[in-house]
């Protein structure tokens, strides 16, 4: 089981991501809300990873932070949802808003997740209900609520969201919007716009 790498950033290419570790190249898939907060090529990063062994391909998820690895690791054992759709889920929202929806029962942010329909969104409120009932939110310490890196990913996820609304399937959408100047947009209908223009001047 491969549980953490530390190497240089080569790539970012939505969803996957290239890291140099002593000289070998692992291409780690990582959701959205994780991309967004890495650092620029070159850099130096440390992943918490997930590892998965098919009898056609070994997988590597990779995440900033262990309560979003922990989630994944949940979320894949609901049934029918599986490595893909446990990293689209947490590219459309956070692990507390993800936690907070089922904590309340509330499906009508799940169903706007790439890939989750009415009955996946039950299933999921009803298998996760246990595991997440004593799972307390970050603080803001931990989190960076309010943090300008905090409001990127919010505008992200919400433009990813739309993205998927107006026809585009998921990986469509992440590499249009990874490939865009993130830093300084400041609204998720900025973000749309641009990455609307961007897809018609191609």
């Amino acid at each position: 089981m491969i549980g953490r790498v530390t190497g240089t950033l080569l790539e970012k290419q939505a969803p996957h991501i290239l890291l140099d570790v002593g000289g070998l190249g692992y291409e780690v898939q990582v959701p959205m809300t994780t991309l967004f907060e890495l650092p620029e090529v070159g850099s130096q990063v440390t992943l918490l990873t997930h590892f998965v062994v098919r009898e056609d391909s070994q997988l590597l998820y990779g995440f900033l932070r262990e309560q979003d690895r922990s989630l994944f690791r949940d979320l894949i054992k609901v049934s029918g949802v599986g490595p893909k759709m446990g990293l689209a889920i947490l590219s459309g929202m956070d692990t507390d808003a993800f936690v907070r929806s089922v904590q309340l029962e509330d499906a009508s942010q799940l169903v706007q997740l790439p890939g989750v329909g009415k009955k996946t969104a039950a299933r999921l409120l009803v298998e996760m209900r246990d595991r997440v009932k004593d799972w307390a939110p970050q603080s803001a310490d931990d989190t960076g609520a309010g943090t300008p890196a905090a409001n990127r990913r919010r505008v992200l996820a919400e433009a990813e969201s739309a993205l998927i609304a107006l026809g585009y399937k998921p990986v469509e959408a992440s590499k249009v919007l990874s490939a865009l100047d993130l830093e300084s947009v400041d609204s998720a209908e900025e973000l749309i716009r641009l990455a609307l223009q961007s897809t018609v001047s191609k």
